[in-house]
C-alpha cells in the first residue's frame, strides 16, 4: 500500500441538505477527518465545512470507502445522531464486490474484533479479547471468480466489514490492508455505503437516504 495521500479532487457531492442534516456521497481514497500531520489535513470534514461552515462530525468511513455520509448542521442534531448511531438505531447497508463464490447467498456473521496492535491499524479476530461485530450480508450476484454483496453491519467496529469478509475467505476486492495478489490488483477498495436509514433529528420521522456504487 502506497503511503503517499493524493485524495481525489472532485466537488463536493450533497445528496441532501435541510436546517439539521446534511448527507454526501465520500470519495474513495479521502479521509473522513484529518489524519496527523500537515500532509493528512484534507478531508472531507474540512470540505464540508468550507461549504457547510456548522457542520460537525457524526461518524466516520474508512478512507477507501466511498459512500454516504452524515453530518450534523447544529449541536442538537450531533447530539440526537450520535445517540441513535451509538444505540443502533440506524440501519447502514454497504455493497461489496468480494474474491470468489460467498455461498450460502444470505446469513451472517459474527466474529468478535481487535485491533492487530504490531500490525495496526489492521484488524483481526480475537475470541478472548475481541469487541462484539456482527454482519449479516445478502449475495446480489455471482460473476467471474467474484461476488457482489450487501453488506448490512449490525454493530460499528473499525475495518469490520472487511476483516469479516476476509474471515470467511473472501476478502474484498482492492483492499490495501487484507488482500493480496490478483484480489489487490484493483483501482480502489470494492466497498461503498450504499443506504443510510436513520430518524430525523426534528421530530424523529424515519429516513432513507441513497447512494449509487460508482463500480
Amino acid at each position: 500500500m502506497s503511503d503517499a495521500y493524493t485524495p481525489p479532487d472532485t466537488p463536493l457531492s450533497v445528496i441532501h441538505e435541510d436546517h439539521e442534516l446534511l448527507l454526501v456521497d465520500k470519495p474513495s481514497g479521502l479521509l473522513s477527518v484529518p489524519g496527523r500531520g500537515e500532509h493528512l489535513a484534507d478531508c472531507l470534514l474540512t470540505r464540508v465545512q468550507a461549504a457547510f461552515p456548522t457542520a460537525l462530525l457524526v461518524h466516520r468511513l474508512d478512507r477507501d470507502t466511498s459512500g454516504i455520509m452524515v453530518f450534523a448542521l447544529t449541536p442538537h442534531a450531533q447530539r440526537h445522531l450520535g445517540l441513535q448511531f451509538e444505540h443502533r438505531r440506524t440501519k447502514k447497508t454497504y455493497v461489496a464486490r468480494v474474491a470468489g463464490r460467498l455461498e450460502p447467498k444470505t446469513g451472517t456473521v459474527d466474529l468478535p474484533l481487535i485491533v492487530d496492535w504490531p500490525n495496526r491499524p489492521r484488524q483481526m479476530v480475537d475470541h478472548e479479547n475481541g469487541k462484539p461485530a456482527q454482519t449479516d450480508w445478502r449475495v446480489q450476484r455471482y460473476g467471474e471468480d467474484e461476488t457482489r454483496v450487501r453488506l448490512m453491519p449490525r454493530t460499528g467496529r473499525s475495518h469490520q466489514l472487511r476483516v469479516h469478509m476476509l474471515a470467511l475467505g473472501h476478502p474484498i476486492l482492492g483492499d490495501p490492508f487484507y488482500a493480496s495478489g490478483a484480489v489487490l490488483d484493483h483501482p480502489r477498495l470494492m466497498l461503498h455505503s450504499e443506504e443510510l436509514r436513520l430518524l430525523h433529528p426534528d421530530g424523529g420521522k424515519g429516513m432513507t437516504f441513497k447512494a449509487k456504487a460508482p463500480f
